[in-house]
């Protein structure tokens, strides 16, 4: 059993059913939530933050072992399963809540954030618009929200957008896929 305290990090990349459907397969988190965060109005409905009145990001709250996974691993994991050079958009989601960005809760998670973005920079020539910046005024999305992928495999975007960057994770990362119980 781990001896140290789980961490949370929390991640917008386009709407949160993608990012929670691959997190909740990573081996070593322990918990995902989707959410709303880092905008204007406390306790927003799905409908207020697709309205793009309230500036907050669709986004995953990971909570994580880090004696078991990293927080650097999960952000190679991020930056594989989306797009982090389209400013407010992933693929046919358009608007700000689809931003690509990192929210971190204590300084190191801030520098190893940086770190991995200045790589990734670097790697695509300055063209990545991730933001990073401190968690700020965050809301657990709608009960109806929650593992949606897990409990709608069927529905038309789960398959053809939720369903292939999960298949994106397991091909890319098959070392992180959590083992069946």
């Amino acid at each position: 059993m781990s001896t140290t305290p789980v961490q949370t990090i929390t991640l917008a990349g386009g709407c949160f059913w993608c990012l929670e459907a691959v997190y909740l397969l990573v081996d070593g988190v322990t918990a995902v939530e989707s959410g709303y965060s880092n905008g204007q109005a406390a306790n927003p409905t799905y409908e207020q933050v697709c309205g793009g009145e309230t500036g907050h990001a669709e986004v995953v709250r990971v909570s994580f072992d880090p004696e078991r996974i990293g927080l650097r691993e999960l952000l190679e994991i991020f930056f594989v399963i989306h797009d982090p050079t389209t400013l407010n958009r992933q693929g046919n989601d358009c608007g700000t809540q689809y931003r690509s960005g990192i929210y971190f809760e204590t300084p190191e998670q801030e520098a190893t954030a940086r770190e991995v973005l200045a790589e990734l920079v670097a790697k695509h020539r300055g063209r990545v618009v991730t933001e990073v910046l401190p968690l700020a005024n965050y809301s657990r999305a709608e009960d109806y929200h929650q593992r949606y992928f897990e409990n709608h495999p069927h529905q038309g975007y789960c398959g053809f957008v939720v369903a292939p960057k999960v298949e994106k994770f397991r091909r890319t990362f098959t070392s992180r896929v959590r083992k069946a119980a």
